[in-house]
């Protein structure tokens, strides 16, 4: 690819990754094993490049399967790539593993990024003591309140449930372009403050200015791609399905002094009722990703450029190509969307919570993406840090968090679990610095889904939840996404402790899960 999309180059060929086989419908790993460096530290060697850095306990890294090894391995070989991190939650995805990090100064990796453009989490504290919620009715009319404002389901809606918020063409063209500004949250009841409560409240072109991100936009609208445009801004304030959701947390602050002075610049009060939300960019994000795959999959083989170790969903642009823009510019439309998106939800489950409970009052604790890429200093130069599943974790007195109110802190890190074992806040420790200030962005899967619908009992999955006094908006709780999907949550938080990557400041305890109720109640 060159500056010149009309102008075709050959690329030279990767690195040749290890063998690859596969046996039945799995994928079995054939090159070096890992090799332990500490508790919850290992490498993972490639033939030709420094190794693979892993973090987690040798518990956690029997949870890599072979094609997850296999992927990372993919991903450390491809062009331009200087750094593969293997976080705890690890597992195979499309093309990268999802809780890995990859990074390059010269190549921008749509697959490290995936389909759900900056899949995100947020945290909303409430000032409503935990026994406010004890009643298990009023937990009941709270779904209902936020289910009439949020709609859950891939193919979801504002039209979908009574008091939504309306977006029509013109603002869904502002939002996509501006992220969370100003007039953007007015216009939508979002308190304008809670933009610097963002990782990023919003994203640029890929020159660095408004201007371009307008003129993609206005290429991408006349495309026959883009002609449900209008639509696909209409799921804004919704969740999705999968593993996306809304959960009603009570907090639990940390006992031991440095927890309690974090908490506090966080805003997080122990005792106290918050909101934990699960989502990103909808269908919005997902025709950007989905176009970007099939544009530059075109590309490689018309141009019969190489694709790493043949996976076709490796393709890849080097920055500054007309092809590397045009991506950067998508995600960036698919950011802003998923930004506002979240911002949107967060003020409509405050104003349920207000319709049931009057006079509640909400702030936003924090909104962070574990699905960008984003320019960051590496190993002392610029580079595009890809983060798939993974989480940015950066320390007190990084340079980054400069003039924001996490400057001496550390900024959240919000790492959702399961219902049973509660999720976490955490902070980044100065280690950080050897996962390029990335940790997981949860608990990760251990059972895939069509498997976990065939070895779990969905009568012991519901038992479960009504034994540690969990509700939810569905009748039988996604089977997919039943606790036991999902690796153990408490062996992954040891293992980013041990490692020291982060630090936890409290744990989130649930009392009611908004899901996907469509698929769960077929």
């Amino acid at each position: 690819m060159s500056t010149s999309s009309s102008n075709p180059v050959s690329n030279t060929a990767p690195p040749k990754a290890p063998a690859r086989r596969q046996s039945g419908d799995r994928h079995v790993y054939n090159g070096p094993g890992m090799i332990a460096t500490g508790e919850a530290t290992a490498l993972l060697p490639t033939e030709t490049t420094p190794p693979i850095k892993v973090f987690g306990t040798a518990a956690i890294r029997e949870t890599f399967d072979d094609l997850c090894l296999q992927q990372a391995v993919n991903s450390r070989l491809a062009p331009g790539v200087t750094d593969l991190i293997l976080n705890p939650d690890a597992h195979c995805g499309y093309g990268a593993p999802v809780g890995s990090v990859l990074v390059s100064p010269t190549h921008i990796y749509p697959g490290p990024v995936g389909v759900d453009i900056k899949c995100s989490m947020s945290l909303l504290q409430l000032d409503l003591p935990a026994d406010a919620v004890d009643d298990r009715k009023v937990r009941r009319e709270l779904i209902s309140a936020i289910c009439r404002r949020t709609p859950t389901g891939a193919g979801k809606g504002q039209r979908s449930v009574a008091q939504s918020r309306h977006v029509n063409r013109t603002l869904g063209k502002q939002l996509v372009l501006e992220g969370a500004s100003k007039d953007v949250c007015m216009a939508l009841g979002i308190p304008p403050n809670w933009a610097f409560r963002c990782e990023d409240s919003f994203h640029v072109g890929h020159d660095g200015t408004a201007t371009a991100l307008e003129a993609r936009l206005e290429t991408l609208l006349a495309t026959r791609e883009m002609t449900n445009f209008s639509e696909k801004m209409q799921q804004l304030g919704s969740y999705g399905g999968g593993n996306h959701f809304g959960e009603c947390e009570v907090v639990e602050v940390g006992d031991n002094e440095r927890a309690r002075s974090v908490a506090e610049t966080f805003g997080l009060h122990d005792g106290n009722v918050a909101f934990l939300s699960h989502c990103g960019s909808r269908g919005f994000g997902h025709i950007l990703a989905s176009g970007q795959f099939k544009h530059l999959q075109t590309k490689f083989d018309r141009w019969g450029i190489p694709l790493p170790a043949g996976d076709r969903q490796l393709v890849y642009a080097p920055l500054g190509s007309d092809e590397a823009n045009n991506y950067l510019d998508d995600m960036s439309l698919g950011a802003n969307f998923a930004t506002v998106n979240h911002l949107l939800i967060n003020a409509l489950v405050l104003e349920a919570f207000q319709e049931v409970i009057p006079g509640v009052k909400g702030d936003l604790v924090y909104f962070i993406s574990h699905n960008i890429a984003r320019r960051e200093i590496v190993n002392d130069r610029p580079a595009w840090v890809h983060r798939k599943g993974a989480t940015r974790a950066m320390p007190a007195g990084h340079h980054s968090l400069e003039g924001t109110p996490f400057a001496n802190s550390g900024h959240p890190i919000l790492l959702p679990g399961n219902p049973r074992d509660g999720s976490a806040v955490m902070v980044a420790d100065p280690g950080a610095e050897a996962s390029c200030f990335s940790v997981n962005h949860g608990a990760g899967r251990v059972l895939g889904r069509r498997h976990a619908k065939r070895v779990l009992d969905q009568s012991t999955v519901d038992t479960e939840l009504e034994s540690n006094d969990i509700l939810s908006n569905c009748r039988r709780y996604p089977i997919d996404e039943a606790p036991a999907a999902y690796k153990d949550f408490n062996e992954v938080l040891h293992s980013v402790k041990s490692a020291g990557l982060a630090s936890e400041v409290a744990r989130l305890k649930a009392r009611f899960v908004i899901k996907d109720a469509s698929k769960a109640d077929d």
